[in-house]
């Protein structure tokens, strides 16, 4: 009894070492994968951080560039966000990292389409024809920069270093990742103005005082007021025409205009050219017609080289009937 007793003790002994030593294994193992994505999203994050640098760094002061030379440094940044995506996509995320990973992937999926953009409308931009609705659509691709800030910021890096944290990983966590580098790249002012310094851009604003104001806004004839409801009759498909009036000095070329309805999607159109003084039009049919009462948003230009823009836009509430 007693040798079997000790054959017992020395058996219950080998056992917990061995799952001891499982253990052990599986959480070392789990330790390195940990470990190693962390160390695969700082180094994406940190080259990330030197393209947007850098791409920012250009649109602030192009230097001497000229209008090939800095497209095509704008495309070779618009081909590092794309492998960055790329290399997101490929990570393998521990199965605790799933919802991060995830969110981490959705953020590179905006900076590339962000960027892929901004890559296409660039040489637009710093033209002559459609270089104002280039510049727009530029602009609007930085709303996208923010947007994938933010999900890394609010959720990818807090629940990466909490994972971090919790298995005693040391280190610090992984690095924040700020694309976007201020707010102030939202505004299409701001935007036009740098692409004006670009050397040999036909886009840019030629000397002198440039600015223009939304004067008009009515759909199939009725001229909306911005105060109050807008009854409008519809028998046919609705059309929203927009007048604006150059108050600059020189004759501005595609001027762009849009018009939403309910915060909805944009449609958009173009005014070809209004000269100095004069008054320009243009039609953006009102695709599908709203029911009942909607709040139609229309924004005009700006034109390059425009520093006061909020005359160049209005709300109006309207009662289709």
């Amino acid at each position: 009894m007693l040798r079997r007793g000790l054959a017992l003790g020395a058996g219950l002994i080998v056992l917990i070492l061995i799952v001891l030593g499982v253990k052990g294994c599986l959480d070392a193992r789990a330790h390195r994968a940990l470990t190693d994505y962390a160390r695969n999203v700082e180094q994406i994050v940190n080259s990330t951080e030197q393209t947007s640098k850098d791409f920012f760094d250009k649109l602030e002061n192009p230097g001497s560039l000229s209008v090939t030379e800095f497209t095509n440094q704008v495309d070779a940044d618009r081909s590092a966000m794309d492998s960055y995506a790329t290399r997101v996509d490929a990570l393998s995320a521990p199965g605790e990292l799933s919802h991060a990973q995830s969110t981490l992937e959705l953020s590179y999926e905006l900076r590339k389409s962000a960027m892929d953009e901004i890559a296409k409308r660039m040489s637009t931009a710093l033209g002559t024809e459609g270089a104002a609705r280039a510049t727009v659509v530029i602009a609007r691709q930085m709303q996208k920069l923010l947007a994938s800030d933010v999900l890394y910021e609010s959720i990818v890096r807090p629940e990466i270093d909490s994972e971090l944290e919790s298995n005693g990983v040391e280190g610090g966590g992984v690095p924040k990742s700020t694309v976007l580098p201020s707010t102030e790249w939202l505004e299409e002012s701001k935007v036009s103005a740098a692409l004006s310094a670009v050397s040999g851009s036909t886009g840019a604003a030629t000397p002198g005082v440039h600015g223009i104001e939304l004067t008009a806004v009515t759909i199939n004839g009725t001229e909306l007021s911005s105060e109050g409801a807008n009854a409008v009759a519809i028998e046919e498909a609705a059309e929203v025409e927009v007048q604006v009036e150059n108050q600059g000095e020189s004759t501005e070329n595609g001027v762009p205009v849009a018009v939403s309805v309910n915060g909805g999607n944009t449609l958009e159109g173009t005014i070809d050219q209004v000269a100095a003084g004069e008054i320009g039009t243009t039609i953006v049919p009102l695709t599908p017609t709203p029911e009942g009462e909607a709040t139609i948003e229309v924004k005009a230009g700006p034109v390059p080289g425009e520093n006061i823009t909020e005359n160049n836009e209005a709300t109006y509430v309207v009662v289709f009937e």
